[in-house]
């Protein structure tokens, strides 16, 4: 597969990425990969459960697919086929209920809206720690081209971050749950899972070398300088301000791509 195809299958419970991407866990893994087209990971944890070329299977660990994950593995080619089409929400909103969490009320209170994860998503470089950068097409190619025309102006950006599934931010709530916080702790330095913009594979946190990451001290930078002056050429916009609607704390890292009309 060349890496101009590589891309994020998005499932229920798991996802596929490219073998060739994956850092291997041991000598064993290393080979298995070699061989293989595609990992399959679970969402909740990054666990690696098993590799794929062309139609065969081979589980890392015996008996790791549950019936569940096998129907899930199953899936996968219908999520390729959808392309980027957004996965169904009836799964969050099921979990977010468990947590306690009401998405209308939610919403009315934060102005935020639940944000779907896409089916698929194009592989846009590596991030400052040199991990895969997951975006949707458009997003990932208006990346490019804003990254390499800042470069010939002198300036250089970073990505910090993107791509993050509804799983990943669950993550977050259940270990600080399981820490003894309250819902309420959580909510007021966390979003509610789902209603991050990262999950829509158009977000970025955005950086540039020498700076910390996600730190307010961004907005002193040249690179801040410039995206202020040029992003909305390439359809990036800030998407929390000082003194926002949504009372989210002020965020000069963190843009979102939002066409060639931005």
């Amino acid at each position: 597969m060349h890496p101009s195809d590589w891309r994020l299958i998005n499932g229920e419970n798991i996802e596929a990425i490219p073998a060739a991407l994956a850092r291997a866990r041991g000598n064993t893994t290393a080979r298995a990969l070699a061989g293989s087209d595609w990992l399959i990971r679970r969402k909740t944890d990054g666990r690696f459960l098993a590799l794929r070329r062309g139609e065969i299977v081979t589980e890392l660990r015996r008996n790791v697919l549950t019936p569940e994950l096998r129907t899930d593995l199953a899936a996968l080619a219908d999520a390729d086929a959808a392309g980027e089409s957004l996965r169904p929400l009836s799964g969050l909103l099921e979990r977010l209920h468990a947590l306690g969490l009401n998405e209308v009320e939610y919403g009315e209170t934060t102005g935020l809206s639940l944000v779907a994860e896409p089916c698929v998503l194009s592989y846009a470089g590596c991030d400052r720690y040199d991990r895969p950068l997951w975006l949707t097409h458009a997003t990932a190619r208006a990346w490019r081209h804003m990254r390499a025309t800042a470069l010939r102006d002198g300036v250089a950006l970073e990505a910090i971050s993107a791509y993050r599934s509804h799983d990943y931010q669950l993550g977050i709530f259940r270990r600080k749950l399981a820490r003894g916080q309250t819902v309420a702790e959580i909510l007021a330095v966390n979003a509610a899972p789902g209603y991050s913009e990262h999950h829509s594979g158009e977000a970025m946190d955005i950086g540039t070398p020498g700076e910390p990451p996600a730190e307010e001290s961004f907005e002193a930078t040249p690179a801040f300088t410039w995206l202020g002056v040029r992003a909305r050429e390439f359809g990036f916009v800030m998407s929390y301000p000082r003194d926002n609607p949504h009372g989210i704390v002020y965020e000069p890292w963190h843009w979102r791509w939002q066409g060639a009309d931005a």
